[in-house]
Parts: structure tokens; C-alpha cells; sequence
């Protein structure tokens, strides 16, 4: 059975159109990763023979942190609905050091396409399964119904007027006997890991926990917590599990993006021959075939990595991307450099993303009927603040406005029920007062900032 893939056929001008909703700047990245997004969708259009020999162009993104490196591969992931996965290079280990293998990134990439797959199986079937919950509800508010020679409960107006009071909510607060599966006293199996394998160890203990009784009690719920639970029950039961399966390695095969951060971290210099160097350069060694296309065993069946969208980021302060061994940076065709943000981007980036951060304390503290009024003045104070910390000390991008806010805010959160039904106005002399006197200290800015 060929397993349809959904397809996403927005044009390049599109997609940086819709990466601009939330991150600021940063065009050449953003153009990159549209190109790359674009030429799957004109892959997927070829034939056969030729669609399997067009390899994507992966991308190594050049920038200090906070700049929106993660941010961008994060929201193309969304925007296509492909499984996504991030991972920091410098966490793995060369082959028979004591660490991750790199392999184990395939497979937690295949997890993350099983669960957004499975949800979406769950979706479909809600409705199928609303209606099964409500017939088990039935058989437990009027049990033993006799039945005609087709099978229909000769109570069958009664079991329609009660489906009926169940939708409309009227017997939700009424106590029913339901059994359910028990929560934490299922036994917990402990056992030596067997080999250096985590895929392996979990596979063994799933195995082994299939074998084990599921135990179930008896116990009184309302039937609004009753429907909930029921229909949990039979939308697992009409989710066919290999397909599941199947459709999510297909996905991670043909649109899995896997963004590898901190790629600089295992950079070696050149003619090394021992020391960290040479465990870095393992480390690109055991990347290498990943990136070039092969073959993963996961619990879910093979998974080739040929058609999946490397994303690689660093800083690249202490090496450069020439620092990677070269069959590493032939497979990294695509570099951009993603620009330090300046006091404008700052007062963008407060206000004009969909999730911008004045936008998100905002609603928060009208939660507790606190409104925050922020001049024009206060949000340009809070951007020149973060651009002085970030050029005096350690530069991390838009993280800094995070902490400032934070800084700037924490007495407001702190008090904010008693605060109910007052507005707060955030002035430059109220930002002074809590913020800016960590600047004549630069030393005490560095350890909160």
C-alpha cells in the first residue's frame, strides 16, 4: 500500500513570509530554508527513477547564539508538519566511548514521527470512537437489554433518550461503576543493560513489559470522567498501529529534518593526532554516513536517511566550518551567516512577532486582571539595555531580553493578585530603577544577566 504524504507546496516567498510572523531579520537563513523546504515539494513532483537520486542540500547555519538559528529550523518543522528533532553534536561520542551514538538521533526522530502521527490517526477517529464510548456508557447505565433476532436491544427508544441526555451534558455529575486500568502498581522491571545500546535496552524492556498482566479495578467516576476515559480506550483500539508505523518512517524518510546544534563543538584542528581532537573528529566520522544516506534500525523497521534535511548551527567562535573534516563539509553544501541583532531588531523583536514578549507578559498578567502599559520610550529603554549587556559581556542574542523582562517584572508577577484591576505603567524610569543599575556593575550583570 502506497502511504500518502501530506504535501505542503508553499512558494519560497510564502514560507519566509510566514517565518517572519515570528522571528526578525535574518533573511539569508530564512531564504536557505525556504529553498530547501521548496525543492522537496518539487522533488515529490518528479518520476521515480529520477525523485530517489535528488539529494537534499543540507544547511549549516554561522551564528552566535540567540540569533534565531533554532528558532527558524523549529517553525519550518511546523510550518510543513514534518518530524523534527534537535540535537546537540557535542553530546555524542566517538564509537567505544561511553555516550550516545549517533544512530540513537534517527531513531528519537522516528519516536517523534510516531507520535505526531499517531495523534493525527487519533483525530480521525474521534468521532467513530465518541460513539463506541457512548454505547459502552449505554450498556452500563441499562445493562442485560434483550435483544431481537438482528440484534437490536428491545430498548432501544430508552437508549436513545439516555445518548441523548449524555450529549447534552445532563448526567454528567451521576456516579457509575467503571473498570480501568490501575496507575502505578503495574511492577517495574529492573534489569542490567545489556549492551551499550539504548535502542536495544528499550526494546528488551518493552518486550519483556508485554508479558506482564495489565491489572484493572473497579471504581466509582462521574460519567463526564467516564465518557473521557472510555473514549480514550476505543481510539486506541481503532488505530491500526503498523500503519502508524509505516506512514511515520515514510514521513522521517522523505521530510524528517533533523537540526543538529552546536556542530562547532566537534570541530578538531587539522593534524591533531591525540587529545579531544581526535574523539571530535571521530564523532564527524560516525555523523558522516547519516548524512550521506543509510540504512537505521529502529523498533519501528529500517529508516534510510538519505532524503532527511540536515540543519547544522554553531557559533564557530573558536573554529570555522573548515575546521570539519571535508567529506562532512561536502554534505553541508549550503552555509548562511545569521547577523548579530541590533538595538532595532531588540525593539522588533519585543513587539512585533506573533509570540513577541510584551505581547506574552501581557496576557499573562491579565490573567489575574493586572493590565501592563508599555510606552514606546519603556520598550526602546528594555532593547538599549539588552544591546549594552550583550556588547559588554556575554552576547546571547535575544535570550538577554528573557532575562530582563524577567528581572524587570519579577516584583509585578510576584504581587500581581493583590494587584487585581490595576493597570501597571512600565516607564524608563521604572525599567531604570530595576534594570539598569546592574550596568554600573558589570561584574554583578554577568552573574544575574
Amino acid at each position: 500500500m502506497e502511504i500518502q504524504l501530506p504535501e505542503h507546496n508553499q512558494t519560497p516567498h510564502e514560507i519566509v513570509q510566514a517565518l517572519d510572523s515570528y522571528i526578525i531579520g535574518q533573511s539569508d537563513a530564512k531564504k536557505a530554508v525556504a529553498v530547501a523546504l521548496r525543492n522537496r515539494w518539487r522533488r515529490m513532483q518528479l518520476p521515480e527513477e529520477i525523485k530517489d537520486e535528488i539529494l537534499p542540500k543540507n544547511i549549516i547555519m554561522i551564528g552566535a547564539t540567540g540569533v534565531g538559528k533554532t528558532e527558524i529550523a523549529r517553525r519550518i518543522a511546523k510550518l510543513v508538519n514534518a518530524p523534527f528533532l534537535k540535537v546537540e553534536a557535542s553530546k555524542f561520542t566517538e564509537v567505544g566511548y561511553v555516550g550516545r551514538d549517533v544512530e540513537s538521533m534517527i531513531r528519537d526522530l522516528t519516536e517523534a514521527a510516531i507520535g505526531m502521527v499517531k495523534q493525527e490517526h487519533m483525530h480521525r477517529k474521534t468521532e467513530e470512537a465518541a460513539l463506541l464510548a457512548e454505547d459502552r456508557l449505554l450498556d452500563l447505565l441499562l445493562p442485560n437489554p434483550q435483544k431481537d433476532e438482528q440484534g437490536v436491544p428491545g430498548n432501544q427508544g430508552t437508549r436513545e433518550k439516555f445518548r441523548q441526555k449524555i450529549r447534552d451534558g445532563l448526567l454528567d455529575e451521576k456516579q457509575i461503576d467503571l473498570e480501568v486500568a490501575e496507575r502505578g502498581n503495574t511492577p517495574m522491571l529492573e534489569f542490567m543493560p545489556v549492551s551499550m545500546n539504548d535502542n536495544m535496552d528499550m526494546n528488551i524492556r518493552d518486550m519483556l513489559s508485554n508479558f506482564m498482566p495489565k491489572r484493572k479495578k473497579r471504581r466509582k467516576t462521574k460519567i463526564a470522567e467516564a465518557k473521557t476515559i472510555l473514549q480514550q480506550e476505543e481510539v486506541s483500539k481503532l488505530i491500526d498501529m503498523d500503519e502508524v508505523s509505516r506512514e511515520a518512517v515514510s514521513r522521517v524518510e522523505q521530510t524528517g529534518i533533523v537540526f543538529l546544534d552546536e556542530i562547532d563543538k566537534v570541530a578538531s584542528r587539522r593534524g591533531a593526532t591525540q587529545g579531544p581532537d581526535v574523539s571530535r573528529e571521530g564523532v564527524q566520522r560516525d555523523l558522516l554516513p547519516i548524512v550521506e544516506g543509510s540504512t537505521i534500525n529502529t523498533k519501528y523497521g529500517p529508516v534510510r536517511t538519505e532524503h532527511i534535511l540536515f540543519i547544522a548551527a554553531g557559533a564557530f567562535h573558536l573554529a570555522k566550518p573548515s575546521d570539519l573534516i571535508p567529506e562532512l563539509q561536502g554534505r553541508f553544501p549550503i552555509r548562511v551567516e545569521l547577523k548579530a541583532l541590533s538595538e532595532e531588531d531588540f525593539v522588533k523583536i519585543l513587539t512585533e512577532p506573533r509570540n513577541a514578549l510584551i505581547k506574552q507578559y501581557t496576557m499573562l498578567m491579565q490573567t489575574e486582571e493586572v493590565e501592563l502599559e508599555f510606552s514606546d520610550d519603556s520598550i526602546r529603554e528594555i532593547a538599549r539595555i539588552a544591546f549594552v549587556i550583550n556588547a559588554e559581556s556575554e552576547n546571547i542574542g535575544a535570550r538577554r531580553l528573557h532575562t530582563i523582562m524577567e528581572q524587570l517584572l519579577e516584583e509585578v508577577s510576584f504581587e500581581a493578585p493583590k494587584l487585581s484591576g490595576q493597570t501597571i505603567k512600565i516607564t524608563p524610569e521604572y525599567i531604570q530603577g530595576r534594570v539598569s543599575s546592574l550596568l554600573k556593575n558589570q561584574d554583578l550583570s554577568r552573574y544575574i544577566l
